[in-house]
């Protein structure tokens, strides 16, 4: 195994951190530019696990796992957990490694509900559905240390969860994660 990471191999596991604000938008809404940022902030403990990769693309299925603490204008515990696709095949890997990573179904449980999160009668879910989009970057020979851009979605699947009608929470994080 240690031969292995000398050599620049990818590990199966995986440990992290990452922090970052609340946004008011969908993560469609946050690609498109149209954001803005709240007082309110997620900082999370991350670790996954590869549990299939392709032989012959460039696309592994991960479990990826978070355990985190909101703050700001609420304290609030959240833990998620999603399969997540990593693609890895992007032409200028040789210069920059980069991969997308995608979770679109997980669950994320949080022991309250964020302010943040309740409709306009007060309501709101414990156990919603959890998404991330990330884009991780490592160099070439070093992959094994990994800076990523994670967004961070809770959602109701419009509103196959409950129809509360409130969207969830959103983070932009920054993080380090470490294959092993």
């Amino acid at each position: 195994m240690l031969a292995g990471l000398a050599a620049g191999e990818e590990g199966d596991w995986s440990l992290g951190v990452c922090g970052g604000p609340y946004y008011d938008t969908m993560p469609a809404g946050f690609l498109a530019g149209d954001a803005h940022f709240k007082d309110q902030y997620l900082l999370a403990l991350t670790a996954s696990k590869t549990v299939w990769r392709s032989a012959t693309l460039p696309l592994a299925l991960e479990i990826d796992g978070m355990v985190g603490q909101q703050f700001g204008q609420a304290a609030v515990s959240e833990v998620a957990v999603a399969p997540v696709l990593r693609w890895s095949g992007f032409p200028w890997n040789h210069v920059l490694q980069t991969d997308l990573r995608l979770g679109p179904l997980g669950i994320s449980y949080t022991p309250s509900v964020s302010p943040l999160e309740r409709d306009s009668g007060g309501r709101g879910s414990q156990f919603l559905n959890f998404l991330m989009i990330e884009t991780a970057f490592s160099q070439p020979g070093n992959k094994q240390h990994e800076v990523f851009l994670r967004l961070h979605h809770r959602c109701t699947i419009y509103d196959l969860i409950n129809d509360y009608g409130a969207n969830g929470e959103d983070f932009f994080g920054i993080g380090y994660r470490r294959y092993f």
